[in-house]
């Protein structure tokens, strides 16, 4: 196999594997550097190097950048060149390093992040849910919907269906860092926030009632789930604004997570600002497509 075949090789497997990786290309070499440009490379954060950029003098340079690239998502064009060791220097639009090998050779670098689609985790089958998974891959998402016995053709947009909503099976088929939306309304939704503690998620949101979200959160800890991660389970979830629609409570859910996903974080409203359908009183099965509410809360 050709090293360029050997470095999208290596791709194809870190991206069906969901491993954030940066793409290396040597864009300029003057001898006596050993790497040429086209020169191309596959670099994880934790080091693994499938193909070639150069020799052992700039890879502790490519590593250090590759991890910044993938902490922020932002692409570099860095140049190695010869200088005391550890020099460093922005040019314009160039980050340029210092190297003190023998070789004496400079190498021009484009850094290239890429990163997994971000993962939002839908646990229920409600019509928010539903709207949820409509909407959420339109921004970016690849989206898993679990829920006790769903079917999955009722999701054609879901980038996966469990249709079980039983812990152990579940945390098994879904990695940690996820974004987590509980929107069960009404039906399991104690088993929905169990699940939901469970997956080590970035952040976990509740479509319920500040005053349900309180009861609920309550017994989970009287149950001996962990209080501060209870307590930072998001609810009411979403953006502040007057939604009343399945539809249109999924988009202030989801507009919610992206701003928290960007950085933005949402803005300070009074609790009463923020509207809600009406929430029943007791669990049960979830209210039909047709109502504008579907116990959202």
């Amino acid at each position: 196999m050709s090293t360029i075949d050997t470095v999208f090789a290596a791709a194809t497997r870190l991206q069906q594997a969901g491993t954030p990786y940066a793409l290396v290309s040597v864009v300029r070499a003057l001898a006596p550097a050993s790497a040429r440009p086209g020169d191309k490379a596959v670099v994880t954060a934790d080091g693994q190097l499938h193909g070639w950029v150069g020799g052992g003098c700039a890879q502790p340079v490519v590593l250090r950048t590759v991890r910044e690239a993938l902490a922020d998502g932002r692409a570099r064009l860095v140049r190695i060149a010869p200088a005391a060791e550890g020099h460093e220097k922005q040019l314009d639009d160039v980050l340029e390093f210092g190297m003190s090998c023998h070789s004496g050779g400079t190498l021009e670098l484009f850094v290239d992040p890429v990163l997994p689609r971000a993962q939002l985790v839908v646990i229920g089958a409600s019509p928010v849910a539903a709207s949820l998974v409509q909407l959420a891959p339109r921004v970016g998402f690849g989206v898993t919907l679990v829920a006790h016995e769903a079917d999955a053709a009722a999701y054609p947009d879901a980038q996966r269906v469990i249709a079980s909503d039983e812990i152990a099976g579940a945390t098994a088929q879904i990695g940690p860092g996820a974004w987590v939306v509980v929107a069960t309304q009404g039906r399991r939704d104690v088993q929905g926030l169990r699940l939901a503690l469970a997956l080590q998620a970035r952040q976990v949101s509740f479509v319920a009632s500040a005053k349900k979200a309180q009861v609920l959160k309550g017994s989970l800890i009287a149950a001996g789930a962990e209080a501060a991660a209870v307590e930072a389970i998001v609810a009411p979830a979403g953006y502040p604004m007057a939604a009343s629609t399945p539809e249109e409570i999924a988009l202030s859910v989801l507009a919610a997570v992206v701003s928290q996903r960007r950085g933005a974080g949402l803005p300070a409203v009074e609790p009463q600002a923020a509207a809600a359908p009406v929430e029943p009183a007791v669990e049960g099965p979830a209210a039909p497509v047709a109502s504008c509410c579907g116990g959202g809360r």
